[in-house]
């Protein structure tokens, strides 16, 4: 689509034409369509504290926000073709990744580990319930063929990705593999390293902010890890959509200002 053009044609034509009237809210609507034809479009989800934690310094997470909050983000699963984390949080908490609401788990999504080393433990749910549940792991393309096989062997599909300038998983390139098997909506659920990375990568357009009304202290950890930013025109800017209460607690919808998308 070329906009610029497209507006020279109906103008030659004698149509009165603005443009970028409610680009946020257009992007918020029909991101998955736009998206889905180069890469999956990720959205994010974040359980935080008031002050941005998502557990204590001692690594207490369970439970930050309440119980319709929680069952609020086990809709948004259910909305989604894959939810996404991190290998840290598949080993520290042991996630089972499913939509537990109830009649509704037909509707989980496929579960995606982003695990450059194959960390993932075999004995944890993850791995022990993949040939019921899709498990999927983006993982390095050059790692030890041995350990793969056994993954493999356990059900789970394990999706090659190089990794970029810094000796990281290249999520980019993963995305589109993503989008190549199917999935045009993944929501990333952490951790703090992930949630980082997908965003300062530009790959999410959405964010959902489950917010409690509790307060965890500068020693807790935090919901995103540091993105290197030193002046604010650096900065990753979204705008917020809508909020709503569930039970005690806030959620705030955010989507990325069209500024940003535009030059991404």
């Amino acid at each position: 689509m070329f906009p610029a053009l497209e507006s020279l044609v109906l103008r030659a034509a004698g149509i009165q034409v603005s443009v970028g009237v409610l680009a946020n809210e257009a992007r918020a609507q029909s991101g998955v369509f736009l998206a889905c034809c180069a890469s999956a479009n990720d959205h994010a989800k974040l359980a935080t504290s008031l002050d941005g934690r998502i557990a204590t310094h001692a690594g207490h997470s369970q439970w930050i926000t309440g119980p319709v909050a929680r069952a609020w983000g086990h809709a948004l699963r259910a909305q989604h073709d894959a939810i996404m984390v991190g290998s840290g949080t598949a080993i520290a908490d042991d996630p089972d990744l499913t939509c537990r609401l109830p009649g509704m788990a037909h509707r989980s999504p496929v579960r995606i580990v982003v695990d450059s080393r194959l960390r993932t433990p075999l004995t944890g749910r993850l791995i022990r319930s993949a040939r019921e549940t899709p498990t999927w792991i983006i993982t390095r393309a050059d790692g030890d063929s041995s350990r793969k096989r056994v993954f493999l062997d356990c059900g789970v599909e394990l999706i090659p990705t190089p990794v970029d300038a810094e000796g990281r998983l290249d999520l980019d390139v993963a995305c589109r593999s993503l989008a190549e098997r199917g999935l045009t909506r993944v929501l990333v659920e952490g951790g703090s390293h992930l949630a980082a990375s997908v965003v300062r990568r530009g790959l999410v357009d959405r964010l959902e902010w489950f917010r409690a009304a509790r307060l965890i202290g500068g020693d807790g950890a935090p919901a995103l890890v540091g993105f290197g930013v030193e002046r604010l025109d650096q900065t990753i800017d979204f705008v917020c959509v809508a909020t709503r209460q569930a039970g005690e607690d806030r959620v705030e919808s955010y989507t990325r200002r069209i500024e940003t998308l535009c030059m991404s």
